[in-house]
């Protein structure tokens, strides 16, 4: 029988210099489960710039904890995506599909506020085999 494993993926997630108390990404088994991404830049929470280029960045730093756990985006089986603006929806799709051109995950979305002053944030679980 095989032992299932758990472990964090990466560095403890700081944001605006505060450690916050949740893992950015974990794996148990095969299965990759990403806390919901939000756009950054340097360190920082992104709020300036388009929802094209906020999502850019969610999607940059979601293939960045993928490799870490020896994923890649094709591995994503299932997303989540909040989006400030009903309007904001096409210029985030037309970025995610360049993201996902084949055999794109399942997706839910939702309109929403958010904590800090963002146009996006994303969530995905990925299926990757451990060796």
């Amino acid at each position: 029988m095989m032992q299932s494993q758990k472990y964090v993926i990466g560095e403890p997630l700081v944001i605006n210099g505060r450690q916050l108390s949740l893992s950015r990404a974990v794996r148990a088994g095969d299965f990759v489960f990403m806390t919901g991404q939000v756009p950054m830049e340097n360190g920082a929470v992104m709020t300036t710039g388009s929802i094209e280029d906020q999502t850019r960045a969610c999607l940059e730093r979601i293939s960045e904890t993928l490799s870490e756990a020896g994923c890649q985006l094709s591995d994503v089986v299932k997303s989540m995506v909040w989006i400030k603006s009903r309007e904001d929806f096409p210029g985030f799709d037309s970025v995610y599909a360049e993201f996902f051109p084949q055999g794109p995950p399942a997706r839910s979305a939702l309109v929403s506020d958010f904590l800090v002053d963002i146009l996006v944030e994303i969530e995905c679980i990925a299926f990757h085999p451990l060796d």
